[in-house]
């Protein structure tokens, strides 16, 4: 599919730090980044699993059912009151039966929706703890649930897919109005050509492992902009929970300019020290990139069939990569050898020669 026309503002009415102060002035949240905010975007730069976390950071039922929503979750429909209902008696079940691990009674089963994710976030001792690890579990039962609803109904990757563009342009409106000085703002999906050629270079060469096969890049104006942007999106379209791990490249922003004085990290601290992947082998010396993937619930009720389960839930997962970058890294990356053509052209000569090698002596 033909990439769509980029969309762009090549002014930017405010600077990015501007743009936090007026997002807070409409919405009542506070102007600088909370815990909560440093811990999610930790994790994205990261490339980290919130299941090494052992505390969320959330203040207000405003957080926590702003969380649900990103997550395709939304209390005031009783369909998936329901349905976190029985994902939680699942998840009981597996830590009861499986782990056992016992629940105090206000964990398993009294404590309201919207106290679950306070009770993870406040002070430690057992409840905390407990709230943390059946949140966990239920984490992870939704994601299996929905992947295997998704391989079950007859809808297209490109119905699909059409939603999530619709989403995330959505949320490209949302920066403009919050004031954040985007220059551009491009999304595509990855031809068949492409996947081809990933998948030849790729030592695993399974098309499941294809996680850029719908891709949006977002420029903004200054270097500075960069991590109030990554908020607003953390905050309108991306649930930090499902950034995928260790799929993170950054080398833009500093993670040491990530500080909250006397705040401890929600994340295991040794988990959180493994390597993060490199740049791709194939991008020129030069190249500079904040690139992720999140793996995006999807509702998808106009397109059920009338028989669908309610048990299985409205939502499905769809993987997408994101690639965030300031003006002047984006010009510097299409100079030389860094830029698309040259990453090209290393990429189909490595493949050729793949393809083309030839048995070693007394092989």
């Amino acid at each position: 599919m033909a990439t769509p026309p980029k969309r762009s503002d090549p002014f930017g009415a405010f600077l990015a730090s501007q743009a936090l102060w007026r997002e807070a002035a409409q919405s009542g949240e506070h102007a600088e980044l909370s815990l909560q905010d440093i811990n999610e975007i930790q994790l994205l730069l990261r490339g980290q699993s919130v299941i090494d976390w052992h505390r969320l950071a959330l203040t207000s039922d405003d957080d926590v059912r702003r969380l649900l929503a990103l997550n395709g979750v939304e209390l005031s429909d009783a369909r998936d009151v329901a349905r976190l209902a029985d994902l939680r008696q699942q998840a009981v079940r597996y830590i009861s039966d499986v782990l056992k691990l016992r629940l105090d009674e206000q964990i398993a089963d009294k404590a309201p929706w919207v106290q679950l994710p306070l009770i993870a976030s406040g002070k430690a001792g057992p409840q905390q703890r407990q709230a943390c690890t059946l949140l966990k579990v239920m984490h992870i039962l939704y994601h299996l649930d929905a992947r295997e609803m998704r391989a079950s109904l007859a809808i297209s990757d490109s119905e699909i897919f059409s939603l999530v563009e619709e989403s995330v342009t959505r949320m490209f409106d949302e920066l403009r109005t919050a004031g954040v000085p985007v220059v551009e703002f491009s999304w595509s999906r990855k031809t068949k050509e492409s996947q081809v050629t990933k998948l030849l270079l790729k030592k695993e060469t399974n098309a499941a492992r294809v996680f850029d096969r719908l891709r949006f890049r977002l420029i903004v104006r200054d270097p500075a902009d960069l991590v109030p942007t990554l908020r607003i999106m953390l905050h309108r379209c991306i649930p930090f929970n499902y950034v995928v791990p260790d799929q993170t490249v950054n080398t833009l922003i500093d993670l040491n300019s990530l500080k909250v004085m006397g705040a401890s990290a929600s994340f295991d601290t040794e988990a959180s020290t493994r390597a993060q992947p490199g740049l791709n082998e194939f991008s020129g010396k030069g190249f500079h990139v904040l690139n992720f993937v999140a793996d995006l619930p999807v509702r998808v009720d106009s397109l059920l069939p009338p028989e669908h389960e309610e048990k299985r839930g409205r939502v499905v997962f769809v993987l997408a990569e994101f690639q965030v970058m300031d003006k002047r890294t984006a010009e510097a990356n299409e100079q030389g050898e860094s830029s698309h053509a040259e990453y090209k052209r290393r990429q189909h000569q490595h493949v050729r020669m793949r393809l083309l090698r030839e048995p070693r002596d007394g092989g």
